[in-house]
């Protein structure tokens, strides 16, 4: 049983490593068609990147008994918490950006 469980996690990780290339490949080739959707995907990850740097830049490094329990650092914890900080701000924004869509329709 226990080869059956590894067989079908090493096929899980081909299939991710799969779909990995894919999401950074195929939009590659649909760029060389337009440069301008390059450019749009560029500004997309830059700011991205920037809201990281601010949601990392606003979180803690303290490390807790717990942390140290686990080799986790001061500095693994901070890049921690700023990753969390970026998925509360995007889950708001999303939020705020379905709500708001909903009621221009309402109103249409």
């Amino acid at each position: 049983m226990e080869g059956l469980v590894n067989a079908i996690l090493y096929f899980s990780y081909l299939l991710i490593g799969v779909a990995i290339i894919a999401v950074i490949v195929l939009p590659l080739i649909k760029a060389i068609d337009d440069p301008q959707t390059l450019v749009k995907m560029g500004v997309g990850v830059l700011a991205l990147g920037v809201l990281f740097l601010i949601a990392w830049g606003i979180s803690g490094s303290e490390v807790t008994e717990t942390y140290a329990k686990y080799n986790v650092g001061p500095d693994l914890s901070k890049i921690v918490g700023g990753t969390l900080t970026l998925t509360y701000l995007l889950l708001v924004v999303s939020i705020v950006g379905i709500v708001y869509t909903e009621l221009v329709k309402l109103f249409k």
